[in-house]
């Protein structure tokens, strides 16, 4: 689990995951990038629409409170571990 974290290329993930992992990362750094081959890539990996638009909300929420948290100086809890420190 934790070479996910790390680094998702690195971890033993299935191409549909890989897909969706390669998507997250697209939407998440490059949102202005996107079109209608990153649905087909999704699609052509197993995907079906009902699950991109699910994960398409799912990935834009993290995106969208985490900009909320960082504009408003929303300090991180201090009882999470960083990956591997637990």
């Amino acid at each position: 689990m934790h070479a996910i974290v790390r680094d998702w290329r690195a971890a033993e993930l299935d191409e549909a995951d890989r897909a969706l992992c390669a998507y997250a990362e697209k939407l998440t750094l490059q949102p202005t990038t996107m079109d209608a081959t990153d649905i087909q890539q999704l699609r052509a990996a197993g995907w079906d629409d009902t699950a991109i638009h699910d994960a398409t909300q799912v990935i834009g929420f993290f995106n969208y409170i985490n900009r909320v948290a960082d504009g408003l100086g929303v300090e991180r809890e201090h009882f999470i571990e960083n990956w591997g420190e637990g």
